[in-house]
């Protein structure tokens, strides 16, 4: 028989199975509704997770609604067209658009293309201009010495973020004003001086510089960012100390100074443009600690050898001084980043090889520059802190990003493939191991984890990311390259200077000098991970070979191995892109403006000849 159920002594009735199956049927369907039309109208209006996270980079609000669409994430919405392709947003492999709202976590949001990168729109560069005259009869070696020393000008004010430009007669005689300076009988400095004078007033607003004065300073000093913003109002404006070195100014002023000048019943007495106008025309700003003028009298000066040789081999000594320079640019750079170069390694095993150039480029920036002056310092920076070999600048690996103003970070961005076959050290990796044994943005998630900590996902880490690479700030305190190519040969206008380029020589005073390969190897730090043994370095190498064929032509079975471990990676690949578009952008920023630059002034203060690079990997 069966069994009857009772509910306080009371039988309750049989359900039959039929009957059950509907009614548990109909409760699921209306609970269903239930959630869809009451939940949303539910949930209070207040502080949300987005508390836990800094605000100043939370992700955008979306709208709630589209026209012709209920959601954003409506599968079913009208398709848009992407943006216009923008001119020159393309190199090689590498797409990008520039937008406002590049903060974007996923570029395809915006750009509607998977491999058009959204970057920040190009900063404006002002323009400061120096005078070079190049018409003159000049022997061939003092003109290439006056060309090393134009080419390190211009390096150092495009590293700063300026748009440095030569210029010269040609520009003085496109003055109207030219024809009255003409009828004039002026010593041939004063002439010269005006000749400057005019070329800057045909060309307006903007910087009047010597091109041997250079920027010695932090990115952050308030005077170079004053001079950044491209306005000058109020009048002319000079700097204590700096004689003809500098000048400040909007075209009106700068017009009127000139027209006065010309008209200057005292001008053939006057030695210089700032003798022949009245003393209130200029503005004197004592505050120019940022700036380094090497003109003839601080060489004789702080710098007496330098300037003997000047004496003797007028471009011989030339290209002393300009070694100089580079030397000081050089050493003021290390002492702003006085807490060392961080050579990110998020994944510290396995990865030794990947970043092995970008620790070579470290150990380059760390060394003593090579001087003719080893203990000189700049002239703007008389207590600075010399390099000394024996206490070299300090060079991490930490995997973690840290966002320290004293600490220059060099990052190597992977693919999630490259990341992948490294971290797993084997050679084939598949669909099922991706979706089974691999974790999600693991690079990312390392470099970001001490910033954001474990529980935040993919798009608050990418936008942090994105601002260590492209916003002002992390532009001028960080690199980041891709993993599988090169190293850029040009970096030496990333960072202002010429680079060593040869790292074997420490300068450490050493009885007898021993050959490289016996001289003593530094323990390496713990911190910095792992260090493999030549067999397992071997392989590395190779599987980074691997992962640069793999980038270049790929099979349809590769093919769908990239889709999908970039779609379970979809942070890491962001910011793959993301880097290499940037780097990218800036070279053809930087090479446009080259080839342009190089139709005036003869061309002066060009290359001559493109270096020879850093070479695949660092090859030994």
């Amino acid at each position: 028989m069966p069994v009857q159920r009772t509910f306080f002594g009371r039988p309750i009735p049989a359900v039959p199975p039929r009957r059950m199956a509907l009614l548990l049927a109909s409760v699921a369907i209306f609970a269903v509704i239930t959630l869809v039309f009451t939940l949303p109208n539910s949930i209070p209006v207040g502080p949300s997770l987005g508390r836990f996270t800094d605000h100043k980079y939370s992700l955008p609000k979306m709208p709630k609604k589209l026209p012709g669409a209920t959601s954003i994430l409506n599968p079913f919405r009208p398709i848009a067209h992407p943006p216009p392709i923008q001119k020159n947003s393309t190199n090689g492999e590498s797409k990008w658009h520039a937008g406002w709202n590049w903060r974007s976590p996923f570029s395809s949001s915006i750009t509607l293309d998977e491999n058009r990168s959204l970057l920040p729109p190009l900063r404006v560069r002002p323009p400061i201009y120096t005078y070079y005259d190049h018409t003159l009869e000049k022997d061939e070696t003092l003109k290439e010495a006056h060309n090393a020393i134009l080419l390190t000008w211009r390096r150092a004010w495009w590293a700063q973020g300026f748009k440095p430009v030569i210029l010269s007669p040609a520009e003085t005689m496109n003055n109207q004003l030219y024809v009255e300076l003409q009828r004039l009988d002026l010593d041939s400095q004063l002439n010269t001086e005006l000749m400057r004078w005019l070329a800057w007033e045909n060309m307006g607003t903007g910087v009047l510089c010597n091109y041997l004065t250079l920027p010695m300073g932090p990115h952050e000093d308030p005077l170079l960012s004053y001079l950044r913003r491209g306005k000058y109002p109020g009048k002319l404006t000079r700097f204590e100390k700096l004689g003809s070195g500098i000048f400040v100014g909007e075209k009106a002023e700068i017009t009127a100074a000139v027209k006065t000048a010309l008209a200057s019943p005292d001008l053939k007495s006057a030695k210089d443009f700032i003798g022949a106008v009245p003393s209130d025309t200029f503005l004197i700003d004592p505050h120019h600690d940022s700036l380094a003028f090497y003109d003839t009298q601080v060489v004789t000066d702080s710098y007496s050898k330098v300037a003997k040789d000047i004496v003797n081999d007028p471009a011989k000594g030339l290209q002393t001084l300009n070694q100089l320079i580079i030397a000081h640019l050089h050493s003021t750079w290390q002492n702003i980043f006085s807490a060392g170069i961080a050579v990110l390694k998020p994944q510290p095993e396995h990865m030794s090889a990947l970043v092995q150039p970008a620790r070579k480029l470290a150990d380059f920036l760390a060394q003593c520059p090579v001087s003719p002056l080893p203990a000189s310092c700049p002239p703007n920076r008389p207590k600075c802190k010399p390099c000394v070999s024996s206490v070299p600048l300090k060079i991490a690996s930490p995997p973690v990003y840290r966002n320290t103003s004293a600490l220059y970070t060099i990052g190597t961005v992977p693919h999630p493939y490259t990341m992948a076959i490294l971290s797993s050290f084997r050679d084939n990796i598949n669909v099922r191991w991706i979706r089974r044994d691999s974790e999600r943005d693991p690079w990312l998630t390392i470099l970001t984890k001490e910033l954001l900590g474990t529980g935040v996902s993919g798009a608050p880490r990418v936008i942090k990311f994105k601002e260590a690479v492209a916003s002002e700030y992390g532009t001028f305190h960080s690199l980041w390259v891709s993993a599988e190519k090169n190293l850029p040969h040009d970096l030496d206008w990333h960072f202002g200077f010429t680079i060593p380029r040869n790292a074997t020589d420490t300068g450490k005073s050493e009885t007898p000098v021993p050959g490289p390969e016996r001289r003593p190897q530094e323990k390496p730090d713990p911190k910095d991970g792992p260090v493999p043994n030549p067999e397992e370095m071997q392989k590395e190498k190779e599987l980074l070979k691997r992962a640069r064929d793999f980038g270049q032509a790929r099979s349809e079975a590769e093919e769908k191995l990239r889709g999908a471990i970039e779609a379970w990676n979809l942070a890491d690949t962001e910011a793959w892109k993301f880097a290499r578009a940037f780097l990218a952008r800036s070279r053809v920023e930087r090479i446009k403006w080259e080839d342009e630059e190089k139709k005036y002034a003869g061309g002066a203060g060009a290359e001559r000849g493109r270096s020879e690079g850093w070479g695949r990997w660092f090859d030994d």
